[in-house]
C-alpha cells in the first residue's frame, strides 16, 4: 500500500517528465501580422473641370485641390481615403519644346530620386496615338515613399504628371496587396485621359 508522501513525489516527478518532454520540439514564433484589407468593388466615374483634361477615377476616392503653398491652377489629388494614400497630379500648359524637356527630365529626376531606396525601377512607355496621349510610367520597387509615378503628354500643349503616395512609413510587405489594386486604377485613368 502507498502512502500518501509516495503518491504526492510521483506525482511532482510525473508533472517535471511532462513538462520537460513537451518543451522539446521545435518553436517558431509567428511573424508579425497585418490587418486583412476589404478591397472596394471596382467603379468608376468621369473627372471634368476647366482644366485641359479629364480621365476616368474611382468611385471610392476623392478629387481635392492641392492647397500646397506652390500649387498652380489644375494641381490636385485624387485621395483614396480607405488606403491611406493619394495621387498627386500636377498639370503643366506646354509652351515651347524646352519647356515640354524640363518637363520630362524633371519626372525621370523626381522618379530615380528614389534610388537610394529602391531595388528596381521600371520604366514602361504610354502610348495612345488616338487620342495624342503618350508618357512613361514608372514602377518604383522597395520601402520607398512613392512606389508609382508617370507622365502624360501630347508632346506639344499638355502635360500631366502623377505620384502616388502613401501617408505612412512605407513597408513593401504589408502595403504590395494595395499597390496591386491602385496600379490597375491608375491604368485605367491613363488609358481614360483625353486633352479637351
Amino acid at each position: 500500500m502507498l502512502n500518501r508522501s509516495h503518491l504526492g513525489v510521483k506525482s511532482l516527478v510525473f508533472f517535471l517528465v511532462a513538462t520537460v518532454t513537451a518543451c522539446e520540439g521545435d518553436y517558431t514564433p509567428k511573424p508579425r501580422g497585418y490587418f486583412r484589407i476589404q478591397f472596394p468593388e471596382k467603379g468608376y466615374k468621369q473627372y471634368k473641370s476647366a482644366c485641359n483634361f479629364s480621365f476616368n477615377y474611382p468611385t471610392y476616392a476623392l478629387i481635392e485641390p492641392d492647397t500646397s503653398a506652390q500649387a498652380k491652377p489644375c494641381w490636385m489629388d485624387v485621395a483614396f481615403p480607405a488606403f491611406n494614400a493619394r495621387l498627386h497630379l500636377s498639370y503643366y500648359p506646354v509652351r515651347s519644346n524646352e519647356v515640354f524637356n524640363e518637363l520630362t527630365e524633371d519626372a525621370r529626376t523626381f522618379a530615380f530620386k528614389h534610388t537610394v531606396k529602391a531595388t528596381a525601377i521600371d520604366e514602361a512607355l504610354i502610348s495612345y496615338p488616338d487620342k495624342k496621349v503618350h508618357g512613361v510610367f514608372y514602377t518604383i520597387e522597395g520601402n520607398t515613399a512613392s512606389a508609382m509615378q508617370f507622365f502624360l503628354t501630347d508632346s506639344s500643349e499638355n502635360y500631366l504628371r502623377g505620384a502616388l503616395y502613401f501617408n505612412e512609413k512605407p513597408r513593401l510587405d504589408s502595403i504590395q496587396p494595395v499597390l496591386k489594386f491602385l496600379k490597375d486604377d491608375l491604368h485605367v485613368m491613363i488609358e481614360s485621359t483625353e486633352w479637351k
